[in-house]
């Protein structure tokens, strides 16, 4: 894919228009940090474009204070004020369907989960956001608190141009084949390897 050109065309009797406009489902996953970063960077760029963004995190504890929770509402509040960018809702533990992981039964996180879940499927029938974030979604998945199979069937019928990033270890294999883009984290070398800490700005 020299130059973001495509090797090959299919011939499946779309313009070049439309298949560069069609929705993606994008998988950050593996074992490395980062993927949840690459996804707000994408996020990034969607708010550039205008596009409405859909934040929501299943796994990241309330308490901790995400430094890209913090820039993105800083840049709701610069679109609601001058128009500049798209709008961004950002939805976490503790804020309407997310759970606490060290309180509760495991009945109670399934409950949750499928909750939040429940929502996310309501706003992509509704076509709320162009660009939905859907940070550490794999360990429900994972741990069966979600159903993967209605997952993927309401990610296939979404309607409109509606994209969709889902990041978090352990996706599972149904996920990553209806996938359009899989990227796996793979660890190189990491400071924690050498005893260091993770640190405010690199980490969070």
């Amino acid at each position: 894919m020299p130059h973001g050109v495509p090797v090959t065309v299919p011939d499946d009797g779309l313009s070049t228009r439309q298949r560069r406009n069609r929705p993606l489902l994008i998988v950050h996953t593996g074992a490395m940090k980062g993927k949840s970063t690459a996804a707000f960077g994408l996020a990034l760029r969607g708010w550039s474009a205008g596009w409405s963004t859909g934040v929501f995190q299943f796994v990241k504890s309330a308490k901790w204070k995400v430094g890209e929770e913090a820039a993105f509402r800083a840049l709701h509040d610069v679109h609601q004020r001058t128009g500049q960018g798209g709008p961004v809702e950002w939805h976490k533990m503790g804020q309407g369907w997310s759970w606490a992981r060290k309180q509760g039964t495991p009945d109670d996180h399934a409950a949750a989960a499928a909750q939040g879940w429940a929502e996310i499927a309501r706003r992509l029938a509704a076509q709320v956001h162009d660009l939905y974030v859907l940070d550490e979604f794999t360990y429900c998945l994972h741990w069966d608190w979600v159903d993967t199979t209605e997952v993927l069937t309401t990610l296939a019928d979404r309607p409109g141009r509606q994209h969709v990033v889902i990041t978090g270890r352990n996706a599972p294999q149904a996920l990553l084949d209806a996938a359009d883009l899989v990227v796996e984290m793979t660890k190189i070398k990491h400071p924690m390897d050498v005893g260091q800490k993770g640190q405010r700005g690199i980490e969070w």
